[in-house]
Order: C-alpha cells, then structure tokens, then sequence
C-alpha cells in the first residue's frame, strides 16, 4: 500500500498544483469574509445587500461552499465587505 503524505488538503484535493492553489487562495478569502460578516452581527438579508449579493447566494457564503465562488468573485465580495486584499508570492518548498 502506498502512502501519500500532503501539506495540505488543498494538495491532497487538487489533481495539478494550479488548482491546489487556487483552492488555497479561495479558502482563504472565503474564511475571511465570512468572519467579517458574523463580526456584524446583522441579519443575512442585511449582510446580502452589504456585499451585492443575492440573500441565496450569501447563504452559500456564510455556509462554506467554496465550489460555488471563483477567485474573481471572493475579491469581489471581499472589496464589497470593507476588507484589503494582499498577496504574498513566494518560492514554494
């Protein structure tokens, strides 16, 4: 039996390193904005019409579905909540 041992589970996920780390990189903004809307503690048809969205559409957000967001759209709706975006590129392992 071989075993495979990943960093992540992005890499255990993903079939190339391209997905992988899209998948990091929307993860990771997905978490952050979702913690920025329950900092606001208002209800999701509030927070829909803070970020430009559907109320449907926040709810797929506060819920995690990451399939559902590209990278474009997570920029988006970060910009939307008031939040900077910064990217740090460095050389992988």
């Amino acid at each position: 039996m071989n075993v495979e041992i990943y960093e992540n589970v992005w890499d255990a996920l993903a079939d190339t390193e391209q997905e992988a780390a899209n998948l990091k990189a929307r993860s990771a903004l997905l978490y952050e904005i979702r913690k920025a809307v329950q900092r606001w503690d208002i209800p999701q048809e509030e927070a829909a019409k803070r970020l430009g969205l559907t109320r449907p559409r926040t709810n797929d957000l506060l819920r995690g579905k990451l399939a559902k967001f590209s990278l474009d759209a997570l920029v988006n709706i970060a910009a939307s909540a008031h939040l900077d975006i910064e990217i740090r590129v460095k050389e992988a392992a």
